[in-house]
């Protein structure tokens, strides 16, 4: 896996650099501002941009609109925003295009690294990875959607999981029901969302896609 890391404390950049090199993952560059990130995107190709939220020079969402551009110029690079908050107005950009290869975790709230690497590994393989409180606080705004307003509260929490990139076993094992069960929540799932009998793993995909970008997530 080849990583950029984008970080403005210095701290912060040197402790995931050695991190992630400890682990055998290659990280190609580490950069403190968006236009170094940029830079470092269009001449080392990574497979993975690990970005702050804030970034010189302004300190205010430099990193997000960075990682947004990423995802617009290179939807084949992932993008995990690792964030002390949960922005609102650019959340929504980030997963424009699919819900894939594409990450939101709160700093505070990493405290496993086996979870952690996980997650980015399956970042790069296409999959999802948010933070349960960025998935709580998209679920409080996107209640009222017409859409996901259909679902039962134990069909959006299923989907919240899905969202997290769980797979059938990992929901099953943190809701503690059967995989069974969740295999007939997910279903209703599709039905509920007028999802048709495309490909399983593209009706998944669609359905956290439905989730995440109805709204903007609140802005913490």
């Amino acid at each position: 896996m080849r990583v950029v890391i984008a970080e403005d404390s210095v701290l912060l950049r040197t402790g995931l650099l050695r991190l992630l090199r400890d682990e055998g993952i290659d990280v190609v560059a580490d950069v403190g501002d968006a236009d170094a990130l940029l830079r470092s995107v269009e001449d080392l190709r990574p497979e993975l941009c690990l970005v702050d939220v804030r970034m010189p020079p302004g300190f205010s969402e430099e990193g997000i609109h960075a990682a947004v551009e990423i995802r617009r110029r290179h939807p084949d690079i992932a993008v995990v925003v690792l964030s002390q908050y949960v922005v609102g107005r650019y959340a929504a950009e980030l997963i424009t295009g699919g819900a894939t290869r594409v990450g939101y975790l709160l700093k505070d709230r990493v405290v496993d690294l086996d979870d952690f690497l996980a997650a980015l590994r399956r970042v790069v393989a296409g999959g999802t990875a948010f933070d349960q409180e960025v998935i709580a606080q998209l679920l409080t705004r996107n209640r009222d959607d017409a859409r996901l307003g259909r679902l039962s509260p134990r069909e959006l929490e299923v989907l919240g999981l899905m969202a997290q990139g769980l797979n059938n076993a990992g929901i099953a094992e943190r809701l503690m029901i059967t995989e069974r069960a969740i295999e007939k929540h997910i279903n209703g799932i599709f039905t509920r969302l007028d999802l048709g009998h495309q490909d399983h793993e593209h009706r998944r995909v669609r359905a956290v896609l439905e989730y995440l970008r109805n709204h903007g997530v609140p802005e913490g």
